[in-house]
């Protein structure tokens, strides 16, 4: 079991990890969108700037292509309002 569980973390490791900031609070602060292999599942976090720049580096985070942000705006806005044609 333990085994098991390493080796999922192992693969974890390798997968792309991503950013997409979301916003900037107080000056001090840091919103963001962070996901592992796809961006389309994320948690939000919040995280001081200096915080935020070791989070980055500790795991050699991506940010999101332009192209990669538009489809993850029409993902929410399905996701909200249904299919649109």
């Amino acid at each position: 079991m333990i085994e098991s569980v390493n080796s999922k973390l192992k693969d974890i490791a390798t997968l792309t990890h991503y950013v997409h900031v979301t916003g900037v609070l107080k000056n001090e602060f840091v919103e963001f969108d962070f996901s592992i292999g796809d961006p389309n599942l994320y948690v939000e976090l919040v995280l001081p700037f200096l915080q935020f720049k070791s989070f980055c580096k500790k795991y050699n985070v991506e940010e999101l292509t332009l192209e990669q942000e538009k489809a993850l705006a029409l993902d929410k806005l399905k996701w909200r309002y249904g299919n649109f044609k």
